[in-house]
């Protein structure tokens, strides 16, 4: 685990690099912080605890990015469980079937290369 010294958004990867969702505890607002940071965005206050999502979630918005070169893809605001949104992407499906409501379950997409991993959701088993 990353020791004190380590910047938020390093501590967040090191977590992605491991298969696992962190963010950021606010004990002093009581709420869920996310993208990392330094400062609770609520409070104010510098304490804040990492913890691990269950990585489910519900599809809060979506749309389809329609590129000049390539396939359709989705782009969808995730609200997880825990009280936190993030920008996203559903996969395992078309793009067109992503539908506001839906429950879906964290994986880590590792771009390969030097790019770092990111979140992205499929559709959770009914």
């Amino acid at each position: 685990m990353p020791n004190d010294a380590t910047s938020p958004y390093a501590t967040y990867l090191s977590h992605l690099e491991k298969g696992e969702l962190a963010y950021q505890f606010s004990p002093a607002a009581n709420c869920a912080v996310f993208f990392p940071r330094l400062l609770c965005p609520y409070s104010g206050s510098d304490r804040l605890e990492w913890r691990v999502s269950k990585g489910r979630g519900t599809v809060y918005a979506t749309t389809v990015v329609h590129p000049a070169e390539g396939q359709p893809y989705n782009v969808a605001l995730i609200d997880c469980d825990e009280g936190f949104r993030l920008m996203s992407r559903v996969e395992d499906i078309a793009p067109t079937d992503v539908k506001i409501g839906m429950r879906v379950k964290f994986r880590v997409h590792k771009p390969g290369g030097e790019e770092a991993p990111i979140p992205v959701f499929t559709p959770e088993a009914a």
